[in-house]
């Protein structure tokens, strides 16, 4: 037994640290940002934008707004609006924006993804027909150019594009302001960095553009808690790899609260726990029958609840080793040296600081990393949550209440 404890105390050490240090390695190639590959092409594809809106009468009419004067020829692309089960004015309201609107009442397929399905169903039966489709929250605002991003990346032959996601009230609040800087490394240190090596992008749940003739191939198909999750296992399953689009930029409106927040994330952990179960084993088996390094990383991708748990393992096996005499009282090598676990912290923490100076947020935001470790803190326990209630698919529908306009977010 004791022989037994040894050998697997070994093996987590060394498991935990290459999981962990792989991560950290992709990563590096965010620092540089890569040149856009492709074409600058004049407006050609033609987009349904669809919005997915369930009691959204505060925000949806600046969206569609902004969306009704993006820089694009407007005979090129509609908008559609999805009133999913909704009580509100949020269907009169984007009739008024020009949208449209088709309503859903739906007691039993509650959700996002079941939303998207039926409205999808119903856009393939209207007499004009599209080349790609754009899916959007109803609370964002997206950037002026992006349309011609997308275009650009439809030309160049890519079927699934997701954008820049970017936070529209990063100051409401700390817990806002956390959400900011997550995606700020998010977008550097995962979106750009697999860009850089040639890898698989994932999606977002929004800013989302897919061809549509790959949507009527495929069909929709994705109704968990987190379709964006299911619909990029989806893609990586028939070898279809989703791209990014960084110049086009959509703003978020993210939770103001820690409770809203962690029921948001604990609905984020439980949809990627049930869509891990699922795709893990066949892209595994995928990623070695083809070899390829791209479907491999993607096999990490679905692996993210548990990468959470990594970092707190981390922290533990370096407390372990730098902090207590514990291995030396076992007899358990120190098959880490110490100052790889002390470069693996160092390497965890500061990349937050050095991705918000690479891409020149302003100073006030800097004051988010006093409680940014709290915000990731509370990770811990959401996932651990989300990894044992993954069959709990009750749908928590998160309220937007900034009814932001784009000129205000541009506003000096």
């Amino acid at each position: 037994m004791r022989i037994f404890f040894m050998l697997l105390a070994d093996a987590c050490q060394l498991f935990i640290f290459a999981v962990t240090a792989y991560q950290i390695l992709i990563s590096l190639a965010g620092f540089r940002r890569k040149a856009v590959q492709g074409g600058r092409h004049a407006p050609n594809r033609t987009f349904a934008i669809v919005v997915a809106a369930h009691n959204e009468e505060k925000v949806i009419g600046p969206l569609l707004d902004n969306l009704n004067e993006l820089d694009y020829p407007r005979h090129l692309y509609d908008l559609f609006v999805a009133a999913d089960n909704c009580t509100d004015g949020t269907a009169r309201i984007a009739a008024s924006h020009g949208a449209v609107v088709m309503e859903r009442f739906d007691k039993i397929r509650i959700g996002k993804g079941y939303a998207m399905e039926w409205m999808l169903e119903r856009l393939w039966q209207r007499e004009r027909q599209y080349d790609a489709v754009l899916v959007f929250d109803a609370g964002n605002l997206v950037s002026s150019t992006f349309l011609r991003e997308m275009n650009n990346k439809l030309m160049d032959g890519h079927r699934v594009i997701q954008s820049y996601v970017e936070t529209k009230n990063p100051y409401d609040s700390w817990v806002s302001l956390s959400y900011a800087i997550t995606y700020w490394f998010i977008n550097r240190m995962w979106q750009q960095a697999r860009h850089n090596w040639g890898m698989v992008s994932t999606l977002a749940g929004t800013g989302m553009c897919f061809e549509a003739k790959l949507l009527k191939e495929m069909g929709w198909n994705a109704t968990s808690l987190t379709e964006d999750v299911e619909f990029t296992a989806r893609c990586i399953e028939r070898e279809i790899y989703p791209t990014w689009a960084p110049d086009a930029i959509v703003y978020d409106e993210k939770p103001v609260s820690l409770i809203s927040s962690i029921r948001q994330r604990l609905r984020w952990m439980r949809g990627h726990t049930d869509c891990a179960r699922r795709y893990i084993k066949p892209l595994f088996v995928r990623a070695l029958r083809t070899r390829r390094f791209a479907q491999f990383d993607a096999v990490m991708y679905l692996f993210q609840p548990v990468r959470f748990l990594f970092v707190a393992a981390v922290w533990v096996m370096s407390y372990l080793q730098l902090a207590t005499p514990l291995y030396s009282q076992i007899a358990v090598l120190k098959l880490v040296p110490d100052w790889a676990w002390i470069a693996l912290n160092a390497a965890l923490f500061l990349q937050f600081p050095l991705v918000m100076a690479i891409e020149k947020r302003p100073l006030k935001s800097y004051l988010g990393l006093i409680l940014f470790p709290v915000f990731q803190f509370t990770w811990f326990p959401i996932t651990l949550v989300g990894l044992f209630s993954f069959n709990k698919k009750t749908w928590n529908h998160t309220v937007h209440t900034r009814a932001i306009r784009i000129e205000d977010i541009h506003r000096p």
